[in-house]
């Protein structure tokens, strides 16, 4: 594990990981994760969540399953990047907390995957801001337009789509560029780095996917109309 450098360094941080001692980052003031990684995993992943707006969107007139299902992601997805992302986005020292707060403890235990986010990368914070701030009210918004069935709903799940393809982009690109060792241990590496940003990768580009064959099909639709008016 490499050592990041930081303005201000006053102490180094030490974390027993699998069992034995390895050197992390050098941070004024770390506090150590206090909850488990079963209970913050297990808060993280809200089963309630989808169970209740699955139920809810089953009362929308007319609303398939694939769009039930998408607007359990975007309530998903919304809230995550809402509240989650911005925590830290807005909170610059979370490693500090000693309270145990939830969000905090999150990105403590996060950071053993992805080191940048302690060290407050400049890179890592531009694109969560971003996504803080923009993509999550527009993923509720999204939920909201398939809810209500808007003409533009289509567009703007296209949009936000890109917009989470582009951010994971830079995020991995960054990391590569960087060295691509910022993991605690090839474990947190591959559990949080990877497998928890897969779902940014895989489910926005299905519904790229989704939503460019439901805008090229209306186009279709609208150029027979006017074929035929002439």
């Amino acid at each position: 594990m490499i050592s990041i450098p930081l303005t201000h360094i006053v102490q180094r941080i030490h974390t027993e990981v699998e069992g034995h001692i390895c050197a992390c980052l050098k941070l004024p003031g770390y506090v150590p994760v206090v909850l488990s990684q079963s209970t913050i995993v297990g808060r993280l992943d809200c089963p309630w969540l989808p169970s209740v707006i699955w139920i809810i969107s089953g009362r929308f007139p007319k609303t398939s399953k694939i769009d039930r299902l998408l607007m359990c992601w975007w309530a998903f997805t919304g809230l995550t990047h809402a509240i989650l992302e911005g925590y830290f986005v807005f909170s610059p020292e979370f490693y500090k907390d000693k309270t145990a707060c939830y969000l905090a403890e999150v990105w403590k235990e996060y950071s053993k995957g992805d080191s940048r986010y302690a060290a407050r990368d400049a890179g890592v914070i531009a694109v969560e801001g971003i996504t803080a701030v923009l993509e999550g009210p527009a993923s509720l918004l999204a939920l909201y337009t398939i809810a209500t069935k808007k003409s533009y709903s289509y567009i703007l799940q296209l949009t936000i789509s890109l917009g989470q393809l582009y951010g994971t982009a830079v995020y991995f690109i960054t990391s590569y560029l960087d060295g691509d060792n910022f993991a605690a241990s090839a474990y947190y590496y591959y559990a949080y780095y990877v497998f928890a940003n897969a779902f940014w990768v895989v489910i926005p580009s299905l519904i790229v996917i989704r939503c460019w064959k439901k805008i090229c099909a209306a186009f279709q639709v609208q150029g027979q109309q006017k074929t035929k008016v002439r």
